[in-house]
């Protein structure tokens, strides 16, 4: 049977062409060509880099022509998409058993910060250099750009289901914000994990271990109805900056 492959389509509003993916019907060995691409630049951005490795590398690595690397990846800015989808597509596998799991908080969020930190774990040369594009909102691979909302969004509705039924409860008036504050700690987990230079990356786990169990403690306090008239000041503030 045919695989539903994702064929790129420019993104017109930027100059750089980064792509989005639609879905088309392709044949097993145009899918399996189109990863073995894919595999070969990750395997190249790992040991060379981003920005030394050329799509005449990637092609050759691949064993494919030059030419028909650019007809499945026209830049290699597209390959650096690719490789979100594929990421938030294992995470879609992967993520939501392991929430089932427990209702702990603590142990849900510590789940999905692990995983994804388990997902870049090899790519971790990538991500650095990607730092400077990932602070330029405009541009079509940050993950706080347009491009890039989909897939934000499924990460921001991870944390939305580990709240579901959790122990300890969420009010009401949180459960709608409190998963994008969750999104945005683990970016910062992740920022702080891309330059951890310790062996193991271990300063990234005692800074896990202590602040996971310190925000399920602040998310605890900030649901009691003495909290309340606070924590509706400060979601106000928050909705007001995100406008």
């Amino acid at each position: 049977m045919a695989r539903a492959a994702r064929t790129p389509v420019r993104c017109a509003a930027h100059a750089a062409d980064v792509v989005t993916y639609s879905p088309r019907v392709a044949t097993a060995k145009a899918e399996e060509t189109r990863e073995r691409i894919l595999d070969a630049a990750l395997s190249l951005f790992r040991q060379r880099g981003f920005d030394e490795t050329t799509m005449r590398d990637i092609a050759a690595e691949a064993g494919v022509a030059t030419g028909a690397a650019y007809y499945y990846f026209r830049s290699k800015e597209e390959l650096v998409m690719a490789f979100y989808v594929r990421t938030a597509e294992e995470a879609r596998e992967v993520i939501p058993p392991l929430i089932a799991r427990s209702h702990d908080l603590g142990k849900r969020i510590r789940a999905i910060i692990d995983t994804q930190l388990k997902q870049f774990e090899e790519h971790r040369r990538l991500m650095v250099a990607l730092v400077r594009i990932g602070i330029d909102p405009k541009h079509p691979l940050s993950p706080f750009g347009e491009e890039t909302g989909d897939m934000r969004n499924a990460s921001i509705d991870f944390f939305r289901l580990a709240l579901t039924e959790s122990k300890p409860p969420i009010t009401k008036d949180l459960a709608n914000d409190l998963p994008r504050l969750l999104w945005l700690y683990q970016m910062g987990i992740i920022l702080f994990w891309m330059f951890d230079e310790s062996r193991g990356q271990r300063r990234t786990r005692a800074l896990l271990d202590g602040t996971v169990d310190l925000v399920v403690r602040l998310v605890q306090i900030s649901s009691l109805p003495m909290m309340g008239r606070l924590r509706k000041r400060l979601l106000a503030i928050l909705r007001a900056v995100e406008g």
